[in-house]
């Protein structure tokens, strides 16, 4: 039976690991915006008091080409109704949120805006109860 081996073929020590732990500062714009997003969710069930029905919440760079025809400008997310066994789809358009945000500090509250207004819209509840 051999014994571990505390050196390599070439004498010197074992290496490392290939990754050093995670710090805030290796976290990206994508995974801060995704973090944000589901912040926004569990701060609202918080405040419902109940977790949201069936739920699916994405997040997608830019929204469709294909604007409904309600909607103004550019939009920052969109609810898409359950139908036909699917469950209820909302996606938060990541880019359109980092350019309405003054800084990157601040699109944290406006993701949280645009899911209160998504959510509200879907539960049939005033937003500003929630703001």
């Amino acid at each position: 039976m051999a014994a571990a081996r505390s050196r390599d073929r070439h004498g010197r020590g074992m290496r490392g690991p290939l990754a050093w732990p995670r710090v805030p500062v290796m976290v990206s714009r994508r995974e801060r915006f995704d973090e944000a997003v589901l912040d926004a969710v569990a701060e609202f069930e918080r405040r419902w008091g109940s977790p949201l029905p069936e739920l699916e919440v994405a997040v997608q760079d830019v929204p469709a080409s294909d604007p409904h025809p309600w909607e103004q400008g550019v939009a920052l997310g969109r609810l898409f109704p359950a139908e036909r066994g699917a469950r209820a789809r909302m996606v938060i358009y990541r880019l359109p949120v980092e350019a309405r945000a003054a800084d990157p500090s601040e699109v944290a509250t406006v993701v949280h805006e645009v899911v209160v207004e998504q959510l509200a819209t879907m539960l049939g509840v005033d937003p500003e109860d929630f703001l």
